[in-house]
């Protein structure tokens, strides 16, 4: 997260010079929720702490099939500890989304228990996720990756939505990330309807055959 700031820094400078394609007014933008923002922690160093409060539109394509998500909320906290970077995850809130010609089956994205968002030249950031499916003859176990075994996201930056700088004060950017090499396993804890449910969303489904994208609006808090 350190490049995009640097990045945010950067396009603000040069502002005057570029014009982004679909750029959004404040009237456009989502309601960001600083509620669920961890506290930094007790040795951290004054002054270097921020809040970044994350909305997404997601969709999951597996194989051939597409899943839209709808909306993602995640929070984390940022800052130094003794000069060195440091993180602490808040939430993720994530409303069941219906997977369309399932009769009403949904999935729900959860935390897996990791998380990193300093960014690097390899990617964006990485998330550790596994998704509960709702449908009135599922158990309500059942998931595709689990907390002790999650799926693995590591995202990078989808050229299609590049960083957008909406506002300095407060700071609000928007920007796309896309993770082409999500592997996903079959179902578990499903009970009897195991092998329907992987034979309907075509699970297992190998890295390269997926696709796991977002358009994020990321707003900074100060703390």
């Amino acid at each position: 997260m350190r490049r995009l700031l640097a990045a945010t820094a950067a396009a603000l400078s040069a502002a005057a010079l570029f014009a982004f394609p679909g750029h959004a007014s404040a009237a456009e933008l989502p309601d960001f929720d600083f509620s669920a923002c961890p506290a930094p922690p007790a040795n951290a160093d004054p002054g270097t702490w921020r809040c970044e409060a994350f909305v997404s539109q997601g969709v999951l394509t597996i194989g051939d099939r597409e899943i839209p998500l709808g909306e993602m909320r995640l929070t984390f906290s940022e800052g130094e500890v003794d000069g060195k970077y440091a993180q602490v995850f808040g939430e993720l809130r994530h409303a069941p989304a219906r997977i369309r010609g399932t009769f009403g089956a949904s999935l729900q994205l959860k935390y897996g228990g990791h998380s990193d968002f300093q960014s690097n030249d390899e990617r964006r950031g990485e998330l550790d996720l596994y998704a509960a499916l709702r449908h009135p003859l599922l158990p309500k176990e059942c998931t595709i990756g689990t907390f002790d075994a999650p799926l693995h996201s590591v995202v990078k930056d989808d050229p299609a939505v590049p960083l957008e700088v909406i506002s300095q004060n407060p700071k609000t950017v928007k920007f796309g990330v896309v993770d082409s090499q999500l592997a996903l396993p079959g179902t578990s804890g499903c009970g009897p309807l195991t092998r329907v449910a992987d034979e309907v969303l075509g699970l297992p489904s190998a890295s390269g055959k997926n696709t796991f994208k977002q358009v994020t609006y990321v707003q900074f808090k100060p703390l």
